[in-house]
């Protein structure tokens, strides 16, 4: 079975950091585009950073773009989003996916909490 598990969520003050992981099972990790979206209260669901497979190349939202940073290793099968810089709007559940084929798969989610 495939399996996305993230971690590392929790509570920041803003201007605070913290790093997210994402450890994946089931799957050939280094075949598959990764990446982050969020859910935060009362807003839609926003794709936040992602790594694409063939080439590397990583983007990001303009709302985090110098601020986090994506990482992946595939010798471990994890994928990391590092987070600087917090503000209170960086608040919300934090999913990490695994994306091949156009068959996507999806963690169960990490809260972050960004206080001012």
């Amino acid at each position: 079975d495939v399996r996305l598990v993230e971690s590392g969520g929790g509570l920041a003050q803003a201007g605070g950091s913290l790093t997210l992981s994402c450890v994946v099972s089931g799957i050939t990790f280094h075949d598959y585009a990764v990446g982050w979206f969020r859910q935060a209260p009362g807003k839609e669901h926003e794709g936040v950073s992602c790594i694409v497979n063939e080439d590397g190349s990583t983007h990001y939202a303009d709302s985090v773009k110098g601020r986090f940073t994506i990482s992946r290793d595939d010798a471990k099968n994890l994928l990391y989003l590092q987070m600087n810089s917090l503000k209170p709007e960086d608040t919300g559940v934090y999913y990490c996916y695994a994306l091949f084929l156009g068959v996507e798969n999806w963690g169960q989610g990490t809260q972050v909490t960004v206080s001012s």
